[in-house]
């Protein structure tokens, strides 16, 4: 059997991280292999999930440091 590589509903199936997507430069169009120009959140009925497609949410640091933060 076939095993999943995510859960269900984790990731928004757009053809942004389609394995037949091919993004244009400036993230404005995905040019796919099988139904030619797509918007990229998108999603036609071939939609096939590639994991390294996808790119992660940068992270937000807090920058709110005190000098008792560092302190020992």
């Amino acid at each position: 059997m076939k095993q999943k590589l995510t859960r269900a509903g984790a990731y928004p199936a757009c053809c942004r991280n389609c394995a037949f997507g091919n993004t244009v430069e400036g993230d404005t169009e995905v040019l796919c292999s099988r139904n030619g120009v797509m918007q990229p959140d998108d999603k036609c009925g071939r939609y096939l999930y590639d994991p390294l497609k996808r790119r992660p949410q940068r992270q937000v640091l807090d920058t709110d440091y005190k000098p008792e933060d560092f302190a020992l």
